[in-house]
């Protein structure tokens, strides 16, 4: 997975007055758990320019004063309800040989044949949690719609590896073909409809047949 560097100096007061100071110099209060105790930050709010407003999924290496350097992921972060201005962010240490859970996002790749149909496509989930070793966490799930037909579903179930573990039911939709008016039927299923009537056709044809010899 790839992995952004924020640079940070370390917090000695922690109180609103010196929280406030830093939201008004555009530095954004943080806190790293996971180790012995938890370490207090503060980092430019444009250090979250692509680690927050962005679909894909990254590590993060914090670099404090002092010559820390620290791998984590971004826990939770909270924005102002009217400017949306970071207010402050927690990030959680690891390790490489512990399972970490993180939120990655699904990207659908190809062209549905239902879609060639006219049917519609619907993603019902952006992101899904996946827990693995950090060097087995993919940077998204990838999955290829071009065999999906009208009526298909991609299920959890269809994508699970050994690699990492997807905390979600095997029996949820992460994305179907839906029909629609304008839907054509799919040639393969035309000529199987064809194929069966052909076959009743011929199973008709010769009982009528069978009929005549018997009356003769």
């Amino acid at each position: 997975m790839k992995s952004l560097t924020i640079q940070g100096q370390k917090r000695e007061s922690v109180g609103k007055k010196n929280t406030k100071a830093l939201r008004n110099a555009d530095q954004v209060p943080c806190v790293v758990y996971g180790g012995a105790e938890p370490i207090h930050f503060s980092t430019d709010e444009r250090s979250f320019k692509d680690l927050v407003y962005t679909s894909e999924a990254h590590t993060v290496v914090l670099e404090l004063d002092g010559g820390d350097a620290i791998s984590c992921i971004l826990k939770d972060i909270q924005f102002h309800p009217v400017t949306d201005k970071i207010l402050h962010a927690d990030f959680y240490r690891f390790t490489e040989d512990v399972k970490i859970t993180m939120n990655i996002p699904v990207n659908l790749v190809g062209r549905a044949r239902g879609v060639v149909a006219g049917g519609v496509l619907r993603q019902n989930v952006r992101k899904l949690r996946v827990r693995a070793l950090p060097a087995n966490l993919p940077d998204e799930i990838v999955i290829d719609i071009t065999p999906m037909r009208i009526g298909h579903k991609k299920y959890i179930k269809d994508l699970r590896t050994d690699e990492y573990d997807l905390i979600h039911p095997d029996n949820q939709v992460v994305c179907m073909i839906k029909t629609a008016r304008t839907a054509i039927v799919d040639i393969d299923d035309e000529d199987e409809d064809e194929e069966v009537e052909g076959e009743e056709g011929a199973a008709e044809g010769a009982e009528n047949a069978a009929e005549e010899n018997a009356e003769d």
